[in-house]
């Protein structure tokens, strides 16, 4: 599935994109866009992918390639053929971005739109779009809010100000913080422990926890119950606890 500026790789049941425009700090363009968009079609009709990681070569994303994005084109078509971060919300497989350096702009976005975090210890952020005259287009003013809270994320949107890899874990921007050459390690193990469970349990408990958040908590309770009840109907359900009862390691299909 590999392309020009997106590298993915497959080993077992996980997948690791990896954007590659190392030259210009991975600048997202369209190009990038339109292979990340490829590729996720082709996960999505993949049954045996249960986790995907996202990173950089070299660095993570610094934000948007302004060449493009300045084109004096219609602005509402350059930003829907650069928006990124919907891609990757839309994949129902739990997302896991390994921040290896820099996430800025356009780039926090992209991370903003992953299930969880994890960075080096010498990884920084930054919403900087207002440095120049724009604001946070590809979901992060509303992600950022829902993740560190209104009055941090206004914050970092309005003074655009580069926080460290300390702070970030401090205010529930990433989960966890690890040494560099420890990053892809830690989180393939993650990954790992996340595909060991049912596929259908991962999409259902996404699905609840993201829909949920845009339902009043009565309404996310009703969605909670229906997928967990629907959840019952599965042979993934069956099998969890017949192996549970033979004290076994589950063999989970999907199904």
């Amino acid at each position: 599935m590999d392309k020009e500026t997106v590298l993915c790789q497959k080993k077992e049941s996980i997948v690791m994109i990896t954007l590659n425009r190392p030259d210009s700090k991975n600048a997202i363009n369209t190009q990038m866009v339109a292979e990340l968009e490829y590729i996720r079609n082709e996960i999505s009709s993949d049954n045996d992918i249960r986790v995907v990681i996202i990173t950089g070569k070299e660095t993570f994303c610094t934000g948007t390639d302004t060449e493009e994005f300045s084109l004096p084109d219609n602005k509402a078509e350059v930003i829907q053929q650069l928006s990124i971060s919907s891609i990757v919300a839309g994949l129902d497989r739990p997302t896991i971005a390994a921040i290896n350096g820099e996430a800025f702009g356009q780039g926090l976005e992209l991370a903003l739109a992953c299930d969880l975090r994890i960075c080096t210890e010498t990884a920084r952020f930054a919403m900087n779009h207002m440095a120049y005259g724009n604001i946070p287009w590809d979901g992060g003013t509303q992600r950022l809010s829902r993740l560190v809270g209104r009055g941090k994320a206004i914050e970092m949107i309005l003074t655009g100000d580069v926080i460290d890899a300390r702070e970030a874990h401090r205010i529930g921007l990433v989960n966890k913080v690890v040494p560099p050459q420890e990053l892809l390690a830690v989180v393939m193990d993650m990954a790992k422990e996340i595909a060991s469970k049912g596929p259908i349990a991962l999409r259902y408990a996404k699905e609840a926890v993201h829909k949920g958040m845009d339902l009043t908590l009565e309404q996310g309770l009703r969605l909670e119950a229906d997928l967990y009840f629907l959840l019952h109907t599965t042979r993934d359900r069956t099998e969890g606890i017949r192996a549970f009862q033979e004290k076994r390691s589950p063999q989970f299909e999907g199904r």
